[in-house]
């Protein structure tokens, strides 16, 4: 089973989706609500992959995938943002993100998009 860690700031978002996760059977072994926890949790927990929102106070998802890829260049970090403009697409390629989801996202998209990645069928999803 594939181990994540779910970083998100909005609570309602973070229960449904780790809910949904665990549905889908992606083992939830962490949740954080800001850059900074996802890079503990990174650094704690060795997750298989991270799923990360963009856009969170204090600590954004920018900070958590630097920190993240700065540990391990490997990680498979996907980003989930609203933000479809291109300076947020440039930023987390630049960044190394290895998938973005779009909100309001498919739900049923994260766990292939995770698996392919997990196990290296693709290095990064193009985006």
């Amino acid at each position: 089973m594939v181990s994540v860690i779910v970083i998100e700031d909005n609570v309602d978002s973070m229960g449904v989706l780790c809910e949904f996760l665990q549905i889908k059977d992606l083992d939830v072994i962490g949740r954080g609500k800001n850059g900074e926890d996802a890079i503990k949790l990174y650094n704690q927990l060795r997750p298989d992959a991270v799923i990360m929102d963009v856009m969170m106070p204090e600590f954004d998802g920018y900070y958590g995938l630097e920190g993240i890829k700065k540990n391990d260049p490997n990680a498979t970090v996907v980003m989930v943002t609203a933000d479809k403009t291109d300076v947020t697409r440039k930023k987390l390629m630049e960044l190394n993100a290895s998938a973005i989801l779009y909100k309001p996202n498919d739900v049923n998209k994260i766990k292939p998009t995770v698996e392919k990645l997990v196990d290296k069928k693709v290095q990064s999803i193009k985006f």
